[in-house]
């Protein structure tokens, strides 16, 4: 696929370098409305689908008209990459995906679509072959990071640090002016809880867990480069945005480790699941990060907050997954300190235990993840929506619908369920 002429900086001056000082410890179209058809029966093969997807249509009538845009998107395998990358391909963008491994998008596109996707093999600490996968883009959405609540600090400073860096500065050198980095509420969140606050500042030295740490030092080091000149004129605009909690059909690292617990009578709610918390279901995270590209100018220097803007109690929402599916919800609880030191506990043990033991899985509690579930914190959405001219599609109710019709009795018919 030929990349679209870029703004390059061969005849300008040298893009200026990107500093470490902080980490030494619009567009008119609008993404079409996706519609949701209800299936005659549940989508049980879905979940065994290489590239699951929620139940927006993948058809030729669902993408706008090419806009003779090209964006560069980083971690395209996940739930939120793949269905973002869906999204931006409906509002008539051209994206390149750049990941070390198949996204399995290209196999889901309708033919007329698929020329405007591209995948490029890479790894973002690669400088070379960022500098080559940034080559005829015109924007950049920076999704890539190391997730995992357990690992080694190294590993996330290389990946989510330096790989940004490396981002940023190959779109400096080839004049990319548009940069949305993918963030985390986690990296402004100091253990206490959150009640309808805004989108905090980003502290690396405050944020709990290696992840999070990381994903602070990361957005700080992004939007120090907004504003930056580019070689071929004009600035960088960077913006970041912060979804909180996704789920939705095919999420593998919260709603399918829920619902199998749950089935297995093996999951509790810590101190009764009483802290509210806001959630945001991924048909509404897609839609969000395509607007905030759209807006970036409206909050550069800056970063959202993204939520539903519905809070429930942590045993609201568990039990909503669950009874959409028809298993039992959580039926006993655990002081949130007794799970929180068991997590600490569990952390150091699973980081000493070997791969083929741990099969390369998170291990089954934290304590940043028992804080998670036993702590409050949810937003206020206000600013969000306006500056981003957005409001959610799906409620948290209609995604639990769509959760039923995706799995079916998998796990109602699972041998372990009581």
């Amino acid at each position: 696929m030929s990349p679209h002429s870029s703004r390059e900086s061969s005849s300008h001056e040298p893009a200026p370098r990107l500093s470490a000082s902080r980490l030494s410890t619009s567009h008119a179209v609008t993404s079409p409305t996706a519609r949701f058809r209800k299936p005659a029966q549940p989508l049980a093969a879905r979940y065994t689908d290489p590239a699951p997807r929620s139940l927006r249509p993948i058809e030729e009538p669902d993408f706008a008209p090419r806009i003779g845009e090209r964006i560069l998107f980083t971690g395209a395998s996940g739930l939120l990459g793949r269905e973002s990358v869906l999204a931006l391909l409906r509002a008539g963008y051209d994206v390149r995906v750049f990941q070390r491994g198949d996204s399995g998008i290209a196999a889901l596109l309708p033919d007329s679509v698929r020329p405007r996707f591209e995948q490029v093999r890479g790894d973002i600490t690669n400088a070379q072959a960022v500098d080559l996968a940034m080559t005829g883009v015109n924007g950049v959405v920076h999704a890539a990071a190391k997730v995992s609540v357990s690992g080694e600090w190294a590993d996330y400073e290389r990946i989510n640090i330096e790989g940004t860096r490396t981002l940023l500065q190959a779109a400096l050198n080839r004049s990319v002016g548009s940069f949305l980095y993918i963030s985390s509420p986690s990296v402004a969140h100091s253990g206490a809880a959150i009640v309808g606050d805004g989108a905090g500042v980003a502290s690396p030295e405050h944020a709990r867990g290696n992840y999070a740490r990381s994903k602070a030092a990361a957005e700080l080091l992004a939007l120090e480069a907004n504003g930056t000149a580019l070689p071929g004129g004009g600035v960088m605009r960077v913006g970041a945005l912060r979804p909180h909690l996704m789920w939705g059909p095919g999420d593998t690292q919260l709603v399918e480790r829920i619902l199998e617990r749950s089935a297995a009578g093996r999951l509790p709610l810590l101190s009764g699941g009483t802290g509210l918390i806001d959630t945001l279901y991924i048909d509404n995270a897609a839609d969000a990060l395509v607007r905030g590209y759209q807006r970036l100018d409206a909050f550069a220097g800056q970063a959202l907050v993204v939520t539903n803007g519905q809070p429930r109690t942590i045993a609201e929402l568990l039990g909503g997954f669950c009874e959409a599916v028809g298993v039992p919800a959580p039926r006993f609880s655990v002081p949130a300190k007794v799970a929180a030191l068991a997590g600490k506990v569990i952390e150091r043990v699973w980081e000493r235990l070997p791969k083929n033991v741990t099969a390369g899985d998170e291990p089954p509690m934290t304590e940043f993840l028992a804080e998670q579930l036993s702590t409050a914190h949810w937003f206020d959405q206000r600013r969000t929506r306006e500056l981003l001219r957005w409001e959610p599609s799906v409620s948290i109710e209609e995604g639990y619908e769509r959760l039923g019709l995706f799995y079916g009795d998998r796990y109602s018919g699972n041998k372990h369920s009581r």
